[in-house]
Order: C-alpha cells, then structure tokens, then sequence
C-alpha cells in the first residue's frame, strides 16, 4: 500500500476514537468566558459570523455550563407577538422581562442568568433594546448574527455602543485536529515554528495529510461533525450543499436591488480562482461592468461572511490600508470546503473521485485556487487584513511582480513591519517575484516567507513554512 493511502487510512482510524457525539471543541468559548469575566454586565456581547458556523450551538452550551440559568430566543422563528414586545416596552423593562420570563417558561436569576438573542438581525428592535437592557444591569445578553452588517438590518435603529464584538470564523486546523482527536500535534508545530526549525519528516507527513483533509471538509461544524460521524463524503458534501443552496436563498431574500449583482459574483469565485493571478476580472460579469457598480455587491458578500477580499496595494510599505487599490482585488471563499464544493459541483454534488484525488494530491487541475484560498482563509482567522501586491509595469520589468500575500506584524520595529508571502501547491517553483520585491521594498520588509506543502526551511533570509503553519504568523 502507498504511504499516502496508508497514512490516510491511520488518520481515518484515529477519528473512529472520538467520542461520536462530543461537542466540537472551539476556541471562541475562552473568549466568551473573557468577556463574561472582564464586562461584568456592563456591556453585551455581539457574536457575528457567516450561517451555520456555529455561534448559536457554542453560545447555548456556554449558557449552560457557565450560567445558572439562560433564556434563549431564536429570532428567526419567534412570533412577531414576541419580537413587538421589544418596541412596546422599551420603556417598562419589567414588563419586557417579565413576559419573555413567561413565555419562555424561564426563571432567571438577577446577576446569575444570560439572555441569548440569536440571529438578532431579524428582530432590529432587539438589538436596539440592548443600551436600556444592559443598563438595567439585572442579566448578561449575548447577540448572534450573520447580516448584522447589512444595511437593510440596520436601517433606522441606533446600534448599541454598548456592544463588544466578536467575529467567529470556521474551523481553524487546530480546531479541527481537536475535533480529529489529536490534541498533540499542533503544540509540536508551534515549538518547531518559533524555533524554526523542521517538525521531522513522519510528522511532517501526517500533518500534510491532515491538513489535506481539512481542506476538503472545510472547516463549517456540521460538515466536520459529519466527517467525525460518518466518514462518509457524501453525507459531508451534502451538509456543504445544503449550507451553499442556503447562502443562495439568503440572496435573494435579502440582498435587495443587488440581487443580481451579488449572485453573479458569487457564481463567478471559482472560476477567477483559477487563474493563475487570480485577480477578480469584471469584464467576465459584462463588458460594460465598472467596480463602482457591483462595490456594494462585493460589500454584501464580505459584511455576510461569505467572502474573504484581498486588496491590492500600491506598494507594499508601512501603512497597507492607506495605500489599497479597491477597484482591484482578489474574492476567496470564506471556508474552503465550501469552495470545493462550489467548484467541483456537479449535478448537484461533487463526485467522490474529487474528495480521493484533493487528499492524495492527484487532481489533474491547478491545486493553486485551493491551496490560496486556504491561506486567506487562515490569515483572517488570524486577525490580519489580506492584501496582495501586483504591479504589471510594462517598462520596467525589475518593478513588476505578483505578491500573493501581505500581512502586517503589530509591533512595528522602525520601517520593518510588512511580511510577504509567497503561496506554492506544487514541489517546483520559481520565486522571481519575491525576491524581487525584497531586493527593492528591504527597507520595509519584516520575514519574507514562502508557503509550501514541504516541511520548514531556511534559505537566503526567506523562511519556507509548509502549510499547516500560516495561523502562526
């Protein structure tokens, strides 16, 4: 048996170790214990994150394990009696209370009890309410949302400043080692990251082929729960098919005049992927389509979370944000197991010939769409803004380059802040690019780093990571 297919089988077998039924471990709930600490009542908190990327399911297990009680009202199915309650009374909190109390068939205890408002976005008013309820100091309130960004869930209300945010992403691969029922592997690969040095070649293997895994599954907690369940790709492409087909009916019911618009960008993400600059062309949605036009439809998709955008930058110095390009930029997926999906879909499904082949690195097609909207993915989930820079002079050819990444440390020691990265799927590769960009931006530039699916290297002052460790950076 090849080692490819035998080490896959072993990782197969780890996961049938699992508790079933266990609730998957996020790293989310620390914080949300934080706030509970450190805010005392005096502020709510916001969770937003794209549908079905956990937030209700981690909110109430919270409630339960760190509350003595919690009332929990889902406002995408709460009679409208329910969410009225919330203009009526705005100013005779006790009734409001009182009556969510009864209806709810809730006791709760003052300074003991949280109130859950999932989906908050359905009910403004709610959200509205949060300044006078945590005033009124008697309870904690946690709010869920997925459009809580979008314009027509918020016209007309005055947004409580008394909100502390969060925004919840899919899966890391730490979290979905844990959910794997490997809880080793990752603090291995932090040691080697921060010493730099190779996390050995069998550890290696097991890593990529982990991580092989995790970009097929996704990061979404059903899919991954269904994997942990089943190993059956079929169930986990259809619990991927079903959250696409619900980001699509979200669409049209709530993108409005933009409707169009947003449908054919998201229809589009695949195929602008696949490119080889991957740079969102317009011209292929219309001859006459100009980024001002489809701006707020591009803003949809990302304040959905359905979307990561990369912003080119032009020049890739002290101050990204001050020097984007936002008519040019790159649209990744925000969970690469729904981009596979969205890919590869056909008929309705992806066939299980796609799922084989992504694992063992066989697919007869340009992995790089993939493996870059895998690194997007994890350098948002790792707090940084993305941006890329790509200069086509047609003059000069010392000044033109394609950097697929950018990112910014925190603490900026003099000009040295800004890292390029570099992404390669393949074994051979040319870095024309980058060392372009560090001969002429050196003055500049913190570590230059290079992706790879090979295990850490150094050479001439670039630090080669193999994939699995980008969330470090």
């Amino acid at each position: 048996m090849k080692y490819r297919q035998r080490i896959f089988l072993e990782i197969v077998k780890e996961a049938d170790k699992t508790d079933r039924h266990i609730m998957l471990r996020r790293k989310i709930y620390e914080q949300l214990r934080n706030w509970k600490a450190t805010s005392q009542g005096t502020s709510a908190l916001m969770i937003e994150g794209a549908r079905r990327v956990g937030k209700s399911f981690i909110v109430e297990e919270f409630a339960k394990r760190e509350y003595a009680s919690y009332l929990f009202i889902n406002f995408t199915t709460a009679p409208e009696a329910v969410k009225d309650w919330f203009g009526q009374y705005m100013d005779n909190l006790d009734q409001l209370l009182m009556n969510l109390q009864l209806y709810y068939n809730k006791r709760l205890e003052s300074r003991q009890s949280l109130i859950v408002f999932d989906e908050v976005q359905d009910c403004p008013k709610a959200r509205e309410a949060i300044k006078f309820l945590v005033a009124d100091g008697r309870f904690d309130y946690i709010e869920t949302g997925s459009l809580v960004s979008i314009k027509s869930k918020v016209k007309g209300i005055n947004i409580p400043s008394e909100e502390d945010v969060i925004e919840m992403f899919p899966l890391d691969f730490e979290e979905f080692l844990w959910a794997m029922g490997n809880d080793m592997l990752m603090a291995h690969i932090k040691d080697c990251f921060i010493r730099q040095q190779p996390i050995g070649q069998q550890m290696h293997r097991k890593a990529m082929d982990i991580f092989r895994l995790y970009m097929v599954v996704g990061g979404m907690p059903q899919a991954v729960q269904e994997y942990v369940n089943s190993k059956d790709f079929e169930k986990v492409e259809a619990v991927k098919h079903r959250i696409l087909t619900l980001y699509r009916n979200d669409i049209r019911k709530y993108a409005d005049k933009e409707e169009l618009k947003v449908t054919a960008i998201f229809d589009e993400i695949p195929g602008q992927l696949q490119k080889h600059e991957k740079k969102f062309t317009l011209a292929t949605l219309g001859s006459d389509a100009r980024m001002r036009d489809y701006q707020n439809a591009f803003l949809w998709l990302s304040d959905a979370k359905i979307i990561n955008c990369a912003f080119n930058t032009t020049e890739p110095s002290f101050g990204l944000r001050l020097n984007d390009e936002r008519s040019t930029l790159k649209c990744y997926m925000a969970d690469t197991g729904l981009l596979i999906s969205h890919a590869f879909d056909e008929n309705g499904k992806v066939p299980i010939e796609v799922y084989q082949k992504l694992i063992l690195g066989k697919l007869e097609i340009n992995e790089g769409m993939i493996v870059e909207n895998i690194v997007a993915q994890m350098l948002t989930a790792s707090g940084h803004r993305l941006y890329f820079y790509s200069n086509p002079d047609r003059e000069n050819k010392d000044n033109r380059m394609e950097i697929d990444f950018l990112i910014a440390k925190s603490k900026i020691t003099g000009k040295h802040n800004i890292s390029p990265i570099e992404v390669k799927s393949g074994k051979n590769y040319a870095l024309t690019s980058l060392k372009k960009c560090i001969k002429k931006y050196h003055d500049y530039l913190s570590t230059p780093y290079v992706t790879h699916t090979r295990d850490l290297m150094l050479a001439d002052g670039i630090v080669y990571i193999p994939l699995y460790m980008i969330p470090l950076l």
